[in-house]
């Protein structure tokens, strides 16, 4: 076996076990809550002992913070993805928003440790969920500069409508988690939509046509 070889695979070794027990670490919290969740539980869910888990991680805080960064690090990712195959300033805006709630949706535990268990998880954790809610804001901004710059919106405060904007959002998905027997959370899209849009000076046409992407997806699950 090279030297070179020999370096690389406990790299990787590693990194698969650091993954493995975030993977375990997510299943745990979301079970079990962060506040009563132990290392213990951690170390059993990932089947390694416990001065494995500690190797990686010296607290679970540690790892708390990590899954924080690496959940919105991945829906950050999709959003852009989905901002990025439009061309059109308001649907970009609307891609944004559509995926967000979609994301959500489809993975209520993720939305539940982005928006209710780091907020429920101490004052320890105040600042990664701040950094978290203006990386999102930041995103819608960035978009609605976007919209303005091509004349699809008027003039406006752009940093006081983006995190309006991201409330609306949090409030919608926040109250969705937190109900005993919810309903499907993208059936508010349409309503956000028209509220979000209509709120920067989106002419009503413009609204009245809806999305043309969420009605086509849509219109196949209907088939």
């Amino acid at each position: 076996m090279s030297p070179r070889r020999a370096s690389i695979e406990p790299t990787e070794k590693s990194r698969a076990r650091r993954d493995q027990i975030l993977d375990a670490a997510f299943s745990t919290f979301a079970h079990r809550g962060f506040r009563d969740a132990s290392m213990d539980d951690i170390a059993t869910a990932a089947n390694t002992s416990k001065g494995g888990v500690y190797f990686h991680f010296p607290t679970k805080e540690t790892i708390f913070r990590e899954l924080m960064r690496t959940t919105a690090d991945r829906l950050a990712a999709k959003v852009e993805r989905a901002v990025a195959a439009e061309t059109e300033p308001i649907a970009r805006a609307e891609a944004g928003i559509r995926t967000v709630l979609l994301a959500f949706a489809g993975h209520r535990t993720t939305a539940r440790l982005l928006l209710i268990d780091s907020v429920g998880a101490g004052r320890a954790f105040q600042t990664e969920t701040a950094a978290m809610h203006a990386r999102f804001a930041g995103l819608i901004r960035g978009y609605l500069e976007e919209a303005h710059a091509a004349g699809a919106i008027p003039e406006l405060d752009v940093e006081t409508t983006s995190r309006a904007w991201f409330g609306a959002l949090n409030e919608i998905v926040s109250r969705w988690l937190l109900e005993d027997k919810p309903g499907r959370l993208e059936d508010s899209y349409p309503v956000l939509r028209a509220l979000l849009l209509r709120s920067v000076g989106v002419p009503e046409e413009r609204i009245a046509a809806g999305d043309a992407t969420w009605h086509g997806a849509a219109e196949a699950k209907s088939r």
